[in-house]
């Protein structure tokens, strides 16, 4: 379909946990803004410390493939793939992740069983309904010993008019994500949340747009003023060093969880 194997093709062009208009916008916004390049290097940082022997990795809703490009640059040799639900955003990534297997994907039905090392789903799995059967999913498809990871939006007290334009279906607690993680059969290895210090700001503009009832532009809310940029961007990174240090951050706009499939470490 379109250049892209599909295994769930009746929803390549109808998905409800996604404006596929949004990807050539995501692709103008992601690089350079504060909140996208502290999530990868935060994702890269888990990478290395829980799956760096890890010879193969699928990300679920790779988007753009923005996540995607920056951990084949830090892991050249290993084999990696994504997936979309709706193929409109194949192209966009393929673009970015030449030689890279994409393919059309529900993530409730992932067709691999025991395939992968590691697989990571980074602003997903609150986009759809039945996360739980996700996360079984993703169970079977990971190779004894595998790791997932998640990122996820934090706190139901942050819901506002922005969740809502975003089709999210919730907003996670800590106790809730790895309640669902150890639900599916998993051993939770690392919890934290990050966007931790930046979160007063969060929960300010959050409050603003609480009650909005005006359409939200795709995007609207992550354009910044270039000097807020820079300076979340410098504030970010000071949180990494910590959660690179081993601190556990306990409040956050987003959520950080790795987790592991019982049995020998991959690369063991």
């Amino acid at each position: 379909m379109e250049g892209f194997f599909a295994f769930a093709p009746a929803l390549a062009h109808h998905s409800d946990g996604f404006a596929p208009e949004y990807f050539p916008r995501l692709v103008e916004l992601e690089s350079g803004h504060f909140w996208f390049e502290a999530r990868n290097r935060i994702i890269l940082l888990a990478l290395r410390k829980y799956l760096s022997r890890a010879k193969s990795f699928l990300e679920i809703g790779c988007g753009t493939g923005f996540v995607l490009s920056s951990i084949r640059a830090q892991f050249p040799g290993m084999r990696i793939c994504g997936s979309e639900i709706s193929i409109e955003g194949l192209p966009i990534a393929a673009a970015r992740l030449p030689g890279v297997d994409l393919f059309q994907m529900d993530a409730r039905a992932i067709p691999f069983d025991s395939e992968f090392d590691g697989i990571g789903a980074f602003d997903v799995i609150e986009h759809i309904e039945e996360d739980r059967v996700v996360l079984h999913e993703i169970w079977r498809a990971l190779k004894p010993g595998g790791a997932v990871l998640i990122t996820v939006p934090q706190h139901p007290f942050l819901w506002s008019a922005v969740d809502e334009h975003s089709f999210h279906k919730r907003r996670y607690t800590a106790k809730e994500l790895a309640g669902k993680l150890r639900e599916a059969g998993f051993e939770v290895l690392c919890l934290t949340s990050f966007v931790s210090l930046l979160l007063p700001f969060l929960l300010l503009s959050r409050l603003r747009l609480r009650h909005n009832t005006k359409e939200i532009a795709p995007g609207a809310a992550l354009e910044i003023n270039p000097v807020l940029n820079q300076l979340f961007s410098s504030v970010l990174g000071f949180e990494r060093l910590l959660i690179e240090r081993g601190f556990v951050l306990p409040a956050g706009g987003s959520l950080l969880a790795v987790a592991r499939r019982p049995g020998i470490e991959v690369g063991h």
